[in-house]
């Protein structure tokens, strides 16, 4: 099947177990697909778009209802969707980061941070990861005060990931955003992997500013994402727009700077709209997503001379492993090198990996069946017995 005369069906989630890291929290829902067909138009949801013209007042459909939604979700007093989280994390440093300033962020931050804060002048500046891969608030205290000598004034803002994407760690989120505060240093909390995955609480955390991602964990179109912040940071991120045109004296009325004027007009929107329901449940199951990540961690470590890099026990469906010792060896003398492991993974209906990935490797299982995380475990074993090496235990 084709979508036109050169772009054929993508057909990976109905054909295969889909592990890719990137993917699995983005997998649209039934629900989601009717809405893509429905509002596919570009400015569809501006149908019914009246004074003061701003997507957020928008009752049909009722996209101001979703907004007071997101942020009651979160546990923040206003939000915002905007086009993936990056996008959010350019409207803060907008907002806060002038030329010069330092700005921290963590050695495992994703590179959309550092370019947020490259884009307006900022100097990012990392705090370093412990010899676990983890961010401490010690680390966060001692890297302000380094900051502080170096360039006499505090950082304007703070980035947290809860967890990060390289190694799916947690890290100490709520004790550094409790030692940036102590320093006056708005915190903006990365949760493009937690928010519409797991629980999240902004204001037990204490957060200035929680960011998500739609395409990557609310079952969302991409680009789509949401910022909330608390009601006091919302007059300073969400400030409206006081331009008056020079010849025409034109003024924009209520639309904000940082958005824009308006983000998601059309499918995006719709779409994430429509999986939100099904998200606000599937949080609640974040126990269960673990028990079956662990599942294929206990297969994958039976498997001798493979290694689990990511923390353990695992506390997320996101984990990298060290196939070293293990199927790397194998590459070495297939004939079709490293590519032999991806390839006998299709053959299995499993995709998501690199191709020619058998050293240090990453995948997400988040989403999947019990059943397909059991037979994506017993995959793994069986693909490492097929090709000699040694397996523990009863699998």
């Amino acid at each position: 099947m084709k979508c036109g005369v050169d772009l054929e069906t993508r057909e990976v989630e109905e054909l295969y177990i889909n592990i890719d890291p990137i993917q699995a929290g983005g997998r649209l829902t039934a629900d989601a697909m009717k809405a893509i067909i429905a509002y596919g138009d570009g400015y569809s949801v501006c149908d019914n778009c009246r004074k003061p013209f701003r997507l957020d007042y928008i009752k049909t459909p009722p996209v101001d209802v979703f907004h007071r939604d997101l942020a009651a979700f979160v546990h923040m007093d206003i939000a915002r969707v905007v086009a993936g989280a990056r996008r959010g994390f350019q409207a803060v440093t907008g907002t806060y980061v002038q030329k010069g300033d330092p700005v921290l962020l963590s050695a495992l931050s994703h590179y959309t941070e550092f370019l947020a804060i490259e884009s307006q002048g900022g100097i990012p500046l990392e705090i370093p990861k412990n010899k676990d891969n983890l961010i401490t608030e010690d680390a966060a205290a001692d890297k302000i005060e380094s900051v502080l000598r170096k360039y006499g004034r505090a950082p304007p803002l703070l980035f947290i990931d809860h967890f990060d994407y390289q190694y799916g760690n947690e890290h100490q989120v709520k004790q550094v955003i409790q030692v940036a505060h102590q320093y006056d240093i708005p915190v903006l909390y990365n949760g493009a992997y937690t928010v519409g995955i797991l629980p999240v609480d902004g204001k037990d955390l204490r957060a200035d500013f929680v960011v998500g991602s739609g395409h990557k964990s609310m079952a969302a179109p991409a680009p789509s994402g949401v910022l909330a912040t608390t009601q006091e940071r919302a007059k300073e991120v969400f400030r409206t727009t006081r331009a008056r045109g020079d010849v025409t004296e034109r003024t924009f009325g209520v639309k904000e700077v940082e958005m824009m004027g308006c983000t998601l007009m059309g499918v995006t929107l719709i779409g994430m709209m429509a999986s939100f329901p099904h998200v606000k449940e599937r949080v609640l199951h974040w126990e269960q997503e673990l028990n079956n990540a662990r599942r294929v961690v206990d297969a994958l470590l039976a498997i001798e001379g493979t290694r689990i890099v990511s923390e353990y026990p695992r506390r997320h469906t996101l984990t990298r492993v060290d196939t070293t010792g293990s199927f790397d060896r194998v590459a070495q003398k297939h004939k079709k090198r490293g590519f032999f492991y991806s390839s006998a993974l299709r053959e299995h209906g499993i995709a998501g990996l690199i191709p020619g990935a058998t050293k240090v490797w990453k995948y997400n299982t988040y989403g999947l069946t019990r059943a397909q995380t059991e037979y994506l475990a017993h995959t793994f074993v069986d693909i490492a017995r097929d090709n000699g090496l040694l397996v523990n235990g009863e699998w």
